[in-house]
């Protein structure tokens, strides 16, 4: 399993609300489309006009394929508009990890 961090920075005028809105009902529901995506999500950074995002993918390989898409391409396009990715990490999760 690869896990994408994204570093996110909202663009001027973009208000907060309306990108979190487009993040729970358009981000989050196409998902489900994207068959290499295990796990997604939005974080907002306290005190701070930032977010970042966790993808969880089965590959790296198989999340590219995925980003050719249609529907992927459609929240790129989105997202275009709203924000930039700063930054980009990824890496490999060492074991299982742990989840309560």
């Amino acid at each position: 399993m690869t896990i994408i961090i994204h570093r996110i920075q909202l663009h001027d005028g973009v208000e907060a609300d309306h990108f979190e809105k487009w993040v729970r009902e358009v981000d989050y529901a196409t998902c489900p489309e994207l068959p290499s995506v295990l796990a997604f999500g939005v974080q907002r950074v306290a005190r701070s006009p930032h977010y970042f995002e966790i993808i969880e993918v089965t590959s790296r390989e198989e999340f590219e394929r995925d980003m050719e898409s249609s529907q992927f391409q459609r929240l790129v396009a989105d997202f275009g508009q709203m924000a930039k990715v700063l930054e980009e990490v990824t890496g490999e999760r060492i074991g299982d990890g742990y989840r309560a």
